[in-house]
């Protein structure tokens, strides 16, 4: 059996989709994805960059396919497939071509209350609780880190509540904040890493690691550390990071600002879980 996995989509939903994609796999597992999440499918024998594929042309009107996809495509016996799943023309176009499509769906539908985690392990056909894990070891735990950002301003915990728990933390803090991080408090944060599964690991050596609800957060608990999840207008009941050490903090009632947290909230947690 050689088996294709195509899952588009930001480093939180790669890692959400997880425990679904290692429940697929079987025999030759080849996956495609965002280039950059391609180092945290671990259990595939082969990944590409979706963009590097040419898979965009499938389906456009007047616009040929190139060959070296078509070939690609033609190779497997079963595709599983999150991408194209809302495209009618691609879906189209692959069934034109008689090729081993089985879409998924790319997200939870509008109101759902399944976590959706465990919403694409089950659309995959997979049981029981999903929870997203890469296998890192556990550092000496003589930091916390915190990432204060997201890919959307409206998850975000004000910064100047991050620094000011940050001085009011016993352990000392890294930031990381990516690759145009600015300096919080004069101080650096930890040099940006282009391999997602190496800052996994660099994530898991933390005592704790605190953050908003974003990619960054995800693989903090997908790498086992301890984790402090601050979300805002996402419900924590479908998009939570997953694991046995995860806590989350949102405003008591569903769909207040983030800024409803308030900074005592966060510091009394943080203390708890470090014991």
């Amino acid at each position: 059996m050689r088996r294709l996995i195509i899952r588009p989509g930001a480093i939180g939903d790669f890692i959400l989709s997880l425990p679904a994609m290692q429940w697929l796999t079987s025999g030759y597992t080849e996956v495609w994805a965002a280039s950059g999440n391609l180092t945290l499918a671990r259990f595939a024998a082969h990944t590409r960059a979706i963009a590097a594929t040419g898979l965009d042309l499938l389906g456009l009107p007047e616009v040929a396919p190139p060959a070296h996809l078509l070939e690609a495509l033609g190779g497997f016996d079963s595709i599983i497939s999150w991408y194209g799943s809302n495209r009618p023309e691609f879906r189209s176009a692959v069934e034109s071509l008689r090729l081993p499509f089985r879409f998924l769906p790319a997200a939870p539908p509008p109101g759902a209350r399944e976590h959706a985690a465990d919403f694409f392990l089950r659309r995959a056909g997979g049981e029981g609780e999903a929870v997203p894990r890469l296998d890192c070891q556990q550092g000496s735990g003589d930091f916390i880190a915190i990432h204060p950002f997201s890919g959307s301003a409206k998850k975000n915990w004000p910064l100047e509540r991050y620094v000011e728990l940050s001085r009011r933390l016993a352990l000392p803090v890294r930031w990381f904040t990516g690759p145009d991080g600015p300096a919080i408090e004069g101080v650096r944060p930890e040099p940006p890493i282009g391999d997602l599964y190496a800052l996994a690991c660099r994530l898991a050596g933390a005592r704790l690691y605190i953050g908003n609800d974003s990619g960054i957060t995800h693989l903090a608990a997908a790498a086992g550390a301890p984790v402090l999840a601050l979300f805002g207008p996402t419900d924590p009941a479908v998009w939570s990071p997953r694991g046995p050490q995860v806590h989350f903090i949102s405003p008591l009632r569903p769909g207040d600002p983030i800024t409803q947290i308030g900074l005592d909230q966060v510091l009394s947690a943080a203390r708890r879980l470090l014991g």
